[in-house]
């Protein structure tokens, strides 16, 4: 009884031990960002994606186990030639990820290997479409154009190329160096527009000072002028006044008595200085005897001065 009761007791360990073991094979954990490729009999039969998933035990299997993230793969250096043949030395990073497990799994044998390599030609190909200085000043249009390249090729292998880099463009040492004289002049060359230009301004700025200098000192003159003038003006019109008011005073003094006594003694003292005069420049006037009275004097006087107006005409 012993004997029968170990012996069902080995079998339900048994089979225990083999549900578990049917369990542990049936179910698959698959973790994020990763899928399976399950076969059974040798076929394709499903892919598993991130979470619990259950095969049959025995029957099929893990086939392939892809990663669903983004892969970085190193493109190593090579050599590439350019369209005015210069040999250049360049690699580059290669940026892609599965899109199709099944596609990357049936489509090729090494689809890392395989992109890598299409990365390669197309960089080699695209190269050779460009001169030296464009590899240079359009290094962006350069990885776009592998990027296109690359995914229309890689299309059946399920992989989707989301960038190129390239790392470095070493060209050959004659070619640095001639690069390096080019900047060189390039260089002295901006230097020497620069200085030039700095002059130029200096000389621009200078004149417009000397411009300004000259309309100031102008307008200065003017202004002076302007003041002068009518200063002059004013001196004129208070000359004007100052006689006006004079031959005002001598016009009341004239309407009196001693007014024309004064009058009359000024003729006579013109007169004689007008005879004086005429004496000088050798002219013989002749006078009455009778000119030695004041009324006399004064009458002669004024002959003398018509005489002297009619000969001035």
């Amino acid at each position: 009884m012993d004997i029968l009761f170990d012996y069902i007791l080995t079998i339900e360990m048994a089979f225990i031990v083999l549900v578990l073991v049917l369990l542990k094979s049936s179910i698959k954990f698959v973790p994020q960002n990763r899928a399976y490729v399950i076969e059974r009999f040798g076929k394709f039969q499903s892919t598993k994606e991130a979470g619990l998933n259950f095969i049959l035990p025995f029957i099929d299997r893990i086939s392939a186990d892809r990663s669903l993230k983004e892969q970085a793969v190193d493109v190593q250096e090579q050599s590439a030639i350019t369209k005015d043949n210069i040999s250049l030395m360049v690699d580059g990073v290669l940026y892609f990820r599965v899109m199709d497990p099944y596609k990357a799994t049936y489509g090729v044998e090494d689809y890392v290997f395989a992109v890598t390599q299409l990365a390669q030609t197309t960089m080699r190909s695209e190269l050779g479409k460009m001169e030296l200085d464009k590899t240079f000043e359009e290094r962006d249009i350069l990885n776009l154009n592998i990027v296109t390249a690359i995914n229309q090729a890689a299309g059946p292998w399920g992989i989707q190329v989301m960038r190129y880099e390239i790392k470095d463009i070493i060209p050959p040492g004659s070619i640095m160096e001639a690069m390096e004289a080019q900047m060189k002049a390039e260089r002295v060359k901006r230097a020497q527009i620069l200085e030039s230009e700095g002059d130029r301004q200096a000389a621009i700025n200078r004149a417009e000072g000397e411009k300004a200098s000259v309309v100031l000192a102008a307008e200065g003159d003017k202004s002076e002028q302007i003041l002068r003038a009518q200063g002059e003006a004013s001196a004129i019109v208070a000359v004007a006044e100052a006689q006006a008011e004079a031959l005002k005073k001598v016009g009341e003094a004239a309407n009196t008595d001693e007014g024309q006594k004064a009058i009359q003694l000024d003729l006579a003292t013109r007169a004689i200085e007008a005879k004086k005069a005429i004496a000088k420049e050798s002219s013989v006037v002749l006078l009455p005897e009778s000119g030695t009275e004041a009324a006399s004097v004064v009458a002669q006087a004024t002959s003398i001065i018509s005489a002297l107006t009619k000969k001035g005409v």
